[in-house]
């Protein structure tokens, strides 16, 4: 058994994880951030839920870009090809599920 308070968690760089467990491929992780990620698509899917703070997902649909802000105890998942970035505002810890080596 293992518990933590991933309140108290930070990293020493924007985006740094605390690996919790890999569960058959698929890797779950816990991130701080105070920057946002960079656009990128999925090359897996990918559940995205905020835990502490708060974050602006940026996606694009039909070439039109929307924001949709994260708030803990929201969700988001993103499929394979969906386009986004993550602005934490200001800072964010992030519980991230996918597979394993995904970007």
């Amino acid at each position: 058994m293992r518990f933590m308070d991933s309140s108290a968690f930070t990293a020493d760089r924007a985006w740094g994880a605390l690996d919790i467990a890999e569960i058959d491929n698929a890797t779950v992780r816990l991130h701080w951030t105070d920057q946002p990620y960079i656009w990128h698509l999925n090359d897996g899917p990918e559940v995205f839920v905020v835990l502490d703070g708060a974050v602006d997902m940026h996606y694009r649909e039909d070439g039109q870009e929307l924001v949709e802000r994260l708030t803990p105890g929201r969700i988001c998942y993103a499929d394979v090809g969906d386009e986004h970035v993550a602005h934490p505002a200001p800072e964010a810890r992030i519980l991230v599920i996918e597979r394993k080596g995904s970007i």
